[in-house]
């Protein structure tokens, strides 16, 4: 791309798709970024003379690999592996495996390039990376999963270290895939070193990091009411998903004094009035578990209504929190939250909006969170995992919450810092906010290593 091109936002995105054919995950994520970041860029010399936008939105590289494995019918089941390595100004790749259909490049690219944005604004020396397969754990056995990932790992284990690339869990990967990825990896190299993180207490892992995502997400949000003198307690709040970070963050919510309405699948949503509580979560979480669907709410819990084939977003509350997987709040969506007078919503999902959906949701003016901000509590306490795997120590529950509290209300921080008339007295802009400060944080550094 000619240097020229750098100075002009359509002539950007126009190379972004042709070199990123049929890669629309990416090519949106690249999109939002580049958007709110091309007009801080302009008149810095520095920026623009390097390329630094343009070499970002380049992957250092990516991994592809095939993945052989046995199902318990002793028939050879063929999956494809991939890691996105994004970038590493700022320190090792790190980002989580996602296990799922869905995973192609494009998702692991648009999620890795978030992932560093993300990771900048944690303050932590961690780049942005991402990987997965396509391979669906659902309806598996436990031995199956345990022969897959041994397979996954065979392969991705040359590719990380605990000062290259660490890689996590995410949709599809919890502690028991992790357990049986870093068991591969001990075996392969013989060595136990924090190259993964979610592990189990009993072999290096850290309290608090199934809880993080969530729980962060809900700091978040307290930060932004309290920006306007206002707090959780009393407010009510639809949130999509019933998975790890959904139950959590509703977990959280509840205990702040809120009242949940809504869970959800990809089946449709529970519509409870009287509030999910945390009786009525730790039921979610056991029954998911085992692999029960949401429709089965109701028949647990008379209060509640189960919506087949519908999202949650017309029903009517104070704050939405998506907390499920991309592209889930369209602009219909978003339409029907502002037309029933939502105040904020925060993202505990990886880019749960569509371009449409955030930019009428920004442009209202209401208090508007981004996932790359507002659920950066999981990789923080990842973050903070591969710290005490490094000084070969653990710390408490308390402590670490203490530290997910304060990395959160520091990213709110530089939010603000870097939104546009935020020290106006205008709307926070939080979004451009977040592009803004995790731009800087990963650029200055790449300006440093020079042309790399």
């Amino acid at each position: 791309m000619a240097h020229s091109d750098c100075t002009d936002l359509s002539a950007f995105m126009e190379g972004v798709r042709t070199r990123n054919p049929h890669q629309d995950e990416f090519v949106q994520a690249v999109c939002e970024v580049a958007s709110d970041v091309f007009d801080y860029i302009q008149g810095k010399d520095e920026y623009t003379d390097h390329q630094v936008l343009l070499r970002m939105s380049e992957p250092d590289r990516i991994i592809s690999f095939r993945v052989s494995w046995e199902d318990d019918n002793g028939d050879i089941q063929i999956e494809r592996g991939w890691r996105v390595q994004n970038n590493n100004a700022i320190g090792p790749y790190k980002g989580g495996l996602r296990f799922h259909p869905s995973v192609n490049e494009s998702v692991l690219k648009f999620l890795a390039f978030e992932q560093t944005f993300k990771n900048a604004l944690t303050g932590l020396p961690m780049g942005g990376g991402k990987g997965g397969s396509n391979f669906n754990p659902k309806g598996r056995s436990d031995r199956e999963i345990m022969r897959f990932c041994q397979s996954f790992m065979t392969e991705l284990y040359r590719h990380i270290g605990p000062n290259v690339d660490v890689p996590a869990g995410d949709i599809g990967v919890g502690s028991r895939e992790i357990g049986y990825l870093f068991g591969q990896y001990k075996r392969i190299t013989n060595e136990f070193e924090g190259v993964v993180t979610g592990k189990g207490l009993a072999y290096g892992g850290s309290m608090i990091r199934p809880e993080a995502t969530g729980w962060g997400a809900v700091y978040f949000l307290r930060e932004m009411l309290r920006e306007r003198d206002d707090d959780i307690d009393g407010k009510t709040a639809v949130i999509s998903g019933a998975g790890n970070v959904a139950t959590h963050a509703a977990e959280k919510f509840a205990e702040l004094g809120g009242k949940v309405l809504t869970l959800s699948d990809s089946d449709g949503f529970v519509h409870d009035p009287d509030g999910i509580d945390a009786e009525k979560i730790a039921w979610v979480r056991q029954h998911t578990e085992n692999g029960g669907r949401m429709r089965a709410y109701p028949d647990e819990f008379s209060s509640a209504s189960y919506h087949d084939g519908e999202a949650p977003w017309n029903v009517d509350c104070d704050i939405a929190m998506p907390c499920a997987t991309q592209n889930e709040l369209d602009d219909d969506a978003a339409k029907a939250l502002l037309d029933n007078d939502v105040i904020a919503v925060c993202e505990g999902a990886n880019m749960p909006a569509t371009q449409d959906a955030a930019k009428r949701l920004r442009e209202s003016g209401i208090m508007y969170a981004p996932g790359k901000a507002a659920n950066a509590g999981g990789v923080a306490v990842s973050g903070l995992e591969m710290s005490q795997n490094a000084e070969r120590r653990s710390w408490e529950r308390e402590e670490l919450q203490d530290m997910l509290c304060s990395i959160m209300t520091d990213i709110h921080a530089r939010c603000v810092e870097n939104a546009p008339d935020a020290k106006d007295g205008g709307a926070i802009d939080y979004v451009k906010g977040a592009n803004v400060a995790g731009f800087r944080k990963v650029a200055e550094a790449m300006l440093a290593f020079g042309v790399v």
